[in-house]
C-alpha cells in the first residue's frame, strides 16, 4: 500500500513529548493510538470510566446516548473476532452507528488507495475510524491524514501497539488486585512479535507496576529488551513466574516469523507452557491471562486455561467497557464545543 510508505514510525519509549498528537488543544483524548506518551491520570480515567459502564450490560436497554448521531467506521484489514466485535457492540451501545467495511471486497482491493478510501468515508460524515493494519504505524499514518474532526483508534498495528487490549489488561488487574502499584507482572511467550506485549509493558509502568518480567525463548524476546522496555528478562518459566501477582500469556504468532524461531510447538510446550505445576511458584492468588485467541497444548493447558484461577473470559467482558470508555472520550460530549467551533455539527 503505497500512503504507508510516508507513514511517520511508532513512537518510542522514552522521554515525554511536548505535545501529543493524541491529544486536542484541551488536552483531551482525540485519538487512541498508543499508550507511550500518555500521563497516568488519563490512563486512571479510562479505567474510571470503563468502571461505569460495566453496569450497562445489566440494565434492560443496553445503551447511554454519549455517543448519539456518530458515526464508527470499523476498517480492519487484518482477521479478528473479539476485538472487531466489542467495538462494533461498544459503538452501538453508545447509541453510534456501526460502518463494517469488508476490506477484501471493497475498493481497496481494486486498486483504491488509502487515502481516497479515508476521502470518501469522510465524505460520509464518519466521525470514527477503528482500524487494525498489518502495517506498524498504519493508525498513526491514518490520524495525521484524517480530517480534523475525525478521531482514530489504533485496533493494532503490525508489532507496535494495541492500546485498548493493554487497558482493558490493566482493568482487568485492577479489578482484582485492588491496584497495579506495586504488582510483579510476569508476561510469557512471543514478545518479539506481540504488539499486546509493548501496550501491556508501557501501561505497567505508567500505572506503577512494581516489576515487569518477560519470560521467552531468547529467540523471541526484543534485543535490549532490558534497556528499552524496563523490564526483566527470564529463559526459565518457573522462575520467572515465582512469586508473581499476574501471568499474561502470549499467543505464538507464527504469521508474523519468517523464520525458524522456535523447533516445535511440543518443544515450546514443554519448556514454556503454562501448566499447574509451573504456575505453583507464583503467589497463591495470581491470576492467568490471555489476550486470545488461546492455543491449548501449546501457551498453556486446558486445566489452567479452565482453572479457577483464570480471568481470560472476563477479560473478553472486560473489552466492552473498556472500548466504550475510550470511544466515548474520543468522540462523546466533551468534544462537542469544540467541534462546532470548528464548524462541524
Amino acid at each position: 500500500m503505497d500512503d504507508l510508505d510516508a507513514r511517520p514510525g511508532p513512537a518510542p519509549i522514552g522521554p515525554r513529548r511536548r505535545h501529543d498528537p493524541q491529544l486536542d488543544s484541551q488536552g483531551n483524548l482525540k485519538h487512541f493510538l498508543t499508550i507511550d506518551g500518555l500521563e497516568r491520570p488519563l490512563l486512571t480515567e479510562i479505567l474510571d470510566r470503563a468502571e461505569g459502564f460495566l453496569g450497562v450490560a445489566r440494565q434492560a436497554v443496553k445503551k447511554v446516548p454519549l455517543c448519539r448521531g456518530k458515526i464508527v467506521a470499523n476498517l480492519f484489514f487484518e482477521n479478528s473476532t473479539r476485538t472487531r466485535t466489542t467495538f462494533e457492540l461498544a459503538a452501538k451501545r453508545l447509541s453510534a452507528d456501526v460502518l463494517n467495511l469488508n476490506i477484501s471486497t471493497s475498493a481497496t482491493a481494486k486498486g483504491e488507495t488509502l487515502l481516497d478510501t479515508l476521502r470518501n468515508l469522510e465524505a460520509m460524515h464518519v466521525d470514527m475510524f477503528v482500524v487494525r493494519h498489518a502495517e506498524s504505524g498504519a493508525a498513526h499514518f491514518i490520524a495525521a491524514h484524517a480530517a480534523p474532526h475525525v478521531s482514530v483508534i489504533n485496533a493494532g498495528d503490525g508489532r507496535h501497539s494495541h492500546p485498548t487490549q493493554g487497558m482493558l489488561d490493566m482493568f482487568t488487574i485492577r479489578r482484582h488486585k485492588g491496584s497495579i502499584d506495586g504488582l510483579v507482572v510476569a508476561i510469557v511467550g512471543d514478545v518479539l512479535h506481540s504488539r499486546v506485549a509493548r501496550s501491556q509493558i508501557s501501561a505497567l509502568r505508567t500505572l506503577g507496576a512494581g516489576e515487569v518480567r518477560i519470560i521467552a525463548p531468547r529467540t523471541l524476546v526484543p534485543a535490549g529488551a532490558e534497556d528499552a522496555l524496563g523490564v526483566r528478562v527470564y529463559h526459565d518459566l518457573r522462575e520467572g513466574v515465582r512469586d508473581a501477582d499476574v501471568i499474561i500469556m502470549l499467543r505464538l504468532q507464527r504469521e508474523r516469523m519468517d523464520g525458524a524461531f522456535l523447533p516445535s510447538e511440543h518443544e515450546y510446550f514443554h519448556l514454556f507452557g503454562l501448566t499447574e505445576k509451573r504456575l505453583a511458584t507464583a503467589k497463591p492468588d495470581a491470576i492467568v491471562m490471555h489476550p486470545g485467541p488461546i492455543n491449548r497444548g501449546v501457551e498453556m493447558d486446558s486445566q489452567v486455561a479452565d482453572g479457577e484461577r483464570s480471568v481470560i473470559l472476563e477479560q473478553v467482558s472486560n473489552g466492552l467497557a473498556v472500548r466504550m470508555a475510550v470511544m466515548s472520550m474520543c468522540i462523546g460530549t466533551q468534544h462537542l464545543g469544540a467541534q462546532q467551533e470548528a464548524g462541524h455539527d
